[in-house]
């Protein structure tokens, strides 16, 4: 009864205490509210998708999502770009740091099939960057012009991001960024079950170049001037010349010519 009585008296208290408004809470970094630019640039999305609407497929078969999904997705092509829609899995590889790392992504790697100007691997936390599928007989993405620091627009709902091409991937399987591209966009960027499953544009330019490839701010640079001619259709403009096979590749490593990744590479950790 004691207890009881002490519990009136405090909610008594309480009610006639002021109140304060309480903090609303922070929503979580990529969870549903999170702020995200809803541009990057001045090309909206809209305009973007409106270009990618036909697909003439580049691919010599189609690509799965998932090892568990039946292979349904085209990579399709302009005179200016290569373009798929597919689902995002979260790439965590590359240098370690507070987000990715072996704690928080178990199948985590240190390696990424392109290195910065400085030697080291890239960010996947802190750098915006996609993965485009190992080399085989359904797609070599060397014949269009897609290297490693290959600028490309990544469109989700409203939003777009600029990023590089960053990693190599399964063989077989289309669909994944980085932590921080999927954080730019509002997408969940958890490698232990982030993503999305599907909704997601990847627009890579054609013989286009961030550089060096670490830059985001290069990487912006370059996709607002070829997404903006890209919208335009004014084809031929957009071509760049067409950089080294493996100009960001590690010492050594070269992109492989049939199936898979780089020996040195494994496959990036997929949610």
């Amino acid at each position: 009864m004691r207890v009881q009585s002490l519990t009136l008296a405090a909610a008594g208290l309480a009610l006639l205490a002021p109140t304060a408004p309480s903090a609303a809470p922070h929503p979580s970094v990529g969870a549903p509210g999170a702020s995200a630019p809803r541009e990057e640039g001045s090309v909206r999305a809209a305009d973007l998708l409106a270009r990618v609407r036909d697909c003439t497929p580049v691919s010599r078969g189609r690509y799965r999502a998932d090892d568990d999904t039946p292979a349904t997705i085209p990579v399709c092509g302009t005179d200016e770009a290569v373009f798929w829609k597919a689902d995002m899995d979260i790439d965590c590889d590359g240098r370690p740091g507070v987000e990715c790392n072996s704690r928080t992504d178990p199948l985590f790697s240190g390696a990424t099939a392109y290195q910065q100007s400085d030697g080291r691997y890239l960010s996947a936390e802190t750098l915006p960057y996609i993965v485009v599928p190992g080399v085989s007989d359904i797609w070599d993405h060397r014949d269009q012009g897609v290297h490693g620091g290959s600028v490309a627009a990544v469109i989700y709902q409203d939003r777009v991001q600029y990023a590089v091409v960053g990693d190599t991937g399964p063989s077989e399987i289309i669909g994944e960024a980085s932590y921080a591209t999927a954080k730019a966009l509002g997408i969940r960027p958890d490698p232990r079950g982030g993503g999305t499953p599907s909704g997601v544009t990847y627009i890579v330019f054609k013989n286009s170049r961030a550089t060096p490839i670490e830059s985001h701010a290069s990487a912006v640079e370059v996709g607002e001037r070829l997404a903006r001619l890209f919208v335009r259709g004014t084809g031929g403009e957009t071509r760049l010349p067409e950089p080294p096979v493996d100009e960001w590749a590690p010492t050594g490593l070269s992109e492989p010519a049939q199936g898979g990744e780089p020996s040195a590479a494994r496959e990036p950790g997929r949610s």
